[in-house]
């Protein structure tokens, strides 16, 4: 998919959903999340089709989100083991799932719910983000502002200073200097 913007490459959201922006890429995860962590398992629980499988896990695996491991008893065949970086998407998984099961599941409930093993009790996610005050956090309450990685466009948008490139600052520099000389 082309991008309409050319900086929407720098932005955080648009890299993330390159990633995992797509249905079968999100069910991979859950999969994963569950426990699984075998080719044919992944197709048997997604009913996906084995060169999409294939795609997914592969890209997971380009992508460091996903490491392929050797099993010993089956050469030829792999399991596939989150990494830190794949295990650090969960909350946003949980995230989405809530939105889901809040929004979206049939009114018995959701398919799924999560507990602790230690307590067995049912795990309340995710924990709601708090404003400075300490009430639960709405988008009324934040202002976007520009971040040290943010390029010019955004800058100017959410008001910051435009960055000055260095070739171009020694360049104002230089004209400055030789004004002032004649």
């Amino acid at each position: 998919m082309k991008r309409s913007r050319s900086f929407n490459k720098e932005c955080s959201i648009a890299r993330a959903m390159d990633v995992v922006g797509d249905r079968w890429s999100i069910l991979l995860l859950r999969e994963a999340y569950y426990g699984t962590k075998r080719f044919d398992e992944f197709q048997y629980y997604l009913g996906v089709a084995p060169n999409i499988l294939s795609t997914r896990l592969k890209k997971f695996v380009d992508l460091g989100m996903m490491t392929r491991i050797p099993l010993p008893e089956h050469s030829g065949r792999y399991e596939y083991v989150l990494t830190k970086k794949g295990r650090d998407f969960f909350p946003t998984y949980l995230a989405l799932k809530k939105w889901g099961d809040d929004w979206l599941a049939e009114p018995e409930g959701p398919q799924v719910v999560f507990k602790d093993r230690t307590t067995g009790r049912q795990i309340e996610y995710p924990p709601t983000p708090m404003s400075a005050r300490g009430k639960p956090l709405q988008l009324e309450d934040i202002e976007i502002v520009p971040g040290a990685g943010a390029v010019s466009f955004n800058r100017k948008r959410f008001g910051g200073q435009p960055l000055v490139k260095r070739k171009t600052a020694s360049r104002v520099l230089r004209r400055s200097i030789s004004h002032k000389k004649k």
